[in-house]
């Protein structure tokens, strides 16, 4: 893969690459005007979106940081976004070209004020992954090999300016309105300046390993501080293939039921028991060993669940909430999904909305087991969320509906859920959890 000389680390650079994708995207829509005059409108609209992806995923890649995590998170909105954009966002959560060699060692010396080979026995500067905000080496020592995660250059002081950038996008996809959306922004923002903090990232991830290390079939990796700073991580080597190379090719039905229980069994751990939880659930935080285990890796986006979110979001999942209209709608107060200044439209329309949402959405909280490899449950999300992206009446309405922490919560879902489905896990017991 073709690695990458420099970065734009100003303001002015990183904005004036995005203006340049802008200028594509503004030919791209040139074409798509001439394309659908003789060719189908659906044929026009999937080359459109084609050419789009691709001018602002390049983009992305080359500015790396806060404007690739964003394409990252937005690849697991499959209901949302068209599948030309989800398939290229995707290659952000584990393909993207690394710095190169040189630029490597540039960064290494400016974060720890060492040459890499003072501290480990041997060093390989090319790396062996590469994500959106950092990238990973291979290292030795005292035979022992390990995993050393470099954070981007300017990265961690562009955070601000990159979701400056991509609000105005944001806002449009999602429909986001009035004053009130600066709220939901910042949590992005405060979120993902503590995953450029790698001496926090250290932290957690051993206290996510300590409390988590007896769930079966999972691994993790050792974290050193004595080999980390606050803009590089070092951990054990852990082999093992991606989750989605793995899913690919595996035929085995019961080593899915095994991983899909484990990885099941780890989020509901923690949201439950813990009231936090690993809200940056991609097959490229996952590997799957010889073994036949789950490793979980990569816990820079920690997101703590208190009291007053957890309590009113778990009860207004089960069953018998869903079906008793006053305590729904008493939830969906308390969740700051419904607001006091609603229209009685706005009522009427998100009442009806969310209990559809949520009589589907809850559905494998609702038996003992759930079979995830079922296509028809994932159909029926798919269709909703497209439903509802294409609704019209939505448009109109005031799109700031939520707490806050429904913004990691419900990524932590739609990602898991889906990885889930990718595994093809069947009968996986849902409260297992409670024995661990």
């Amino acid at each position: 893969m073709k690695t990458i000389d420099s970065i734009p680390i100003s303001k002015i650079s990183r904005a004036s690459k995005l203006v340049t994708t802008g200028a594509k995207v503004g030919v791209n829509y040139l074409k798509y005007y001439g394309d659908k005059m003789v060719n189908s409108k659906d044929e026009a609209k999937e080359r459109l979106n084609k050419n789009n992806a691709e001018d602002i995923y390049d983009s992305l890649k080359k500015l790396k940081g806060s404007a690739l995590k964003v394409a990252q998170m937005l690849s697991m909105e499959k209901s949302i976004l068209p599948q030309a954009y989800v398939e290229k966002f995707s290659l952000s959560q584990f393909s993207v070209p690394p710095l190169s060699p040189p630029l490597v060692i540039k960064t290494f010396k400016k974060y720890f004020g060492k040459h890499p080979e003072d501290l480990f026995d041997t060093f390989n500067a090319t790396s062996v992954n590469a994500a959106s905000i950092g990238q990973v080496h291979l290292a030795e020592k005292d035979g022992k090999k390990f995993a050393v995660k470099i954070q981007y250059p300017g990265v961690a002081e562009s955070i601000a300016s990159d979701l400056a950038l991509v609000k105005p996008i944001a806002i449009k996809m999602f429909n986001i309105k009035g004053k009130d959306s600066d709220k939901y922004f910042k949590e992005v923002e405060d979120k993902l300046t503590e995953e450029t903090n790698y001496i926090l990232e250290v932290e957690q991830s051993k206290a996510v390993v300590n409390a988590c290390k007896h769930i079966p079939n999972l691994e993790f990796p050792e974290y050193y501080e004595d080999l980390s700073s606050k803009r590089i991580i070092t951990m054990d080597y852990m082999k093992g293939e991606h989750l989605s190379e793995f899913v690919a090719h595996n035929k085995d039905q019961n080593m899915s039921n095994k991983l899909g229980q484990a990885l099941w069994d780890f989020y509901m751990f923690q949201i439950h028991n813990l009231r936090k939880v690993h809200a940056d659930p991609h097959p490229g935080n996952f590997l799957v060993s010889k073994e036949g285990k789950l490793i979980a890796l990569d816990f820079g986006c920690m997101k703590a669940i208190p009291d007053d979110f957890y309590i009113p979001y778990f009860e207004l999942a089960e069953k018998e909430s869903i079906e008793n209209p006053k305590i729904f709608t008493e939830k969906l107060y308390e969740l700051e999904i419904l607001r006091p200044d609603d229209s009685p439209e706005e009522i009427e329309f998100f009442s009806a909305m969310f209990h559809d949402l949520l009589s589907l959405f809850t559905q494998p909280f609702h038996n003992e087991t759930f079979d995830f490899s079922n296509p028809e449950f994932f159909n029926k999300v798919a269709e909703m969320g497209q439903r509802y992206s294409k609704s019209t009446e939505l448009r109109k309405m005031n799109g700031n509906r939520g707490s806050t922490h429904f913004i990691y919560i419900n990524r932590t879902f739609f990602g898991l859920y889906n990885l889930m489905f990718d595994l093809k896990a069947e009968n996986v017991k849902i409260n297992n959890f409670i024995n661990l």
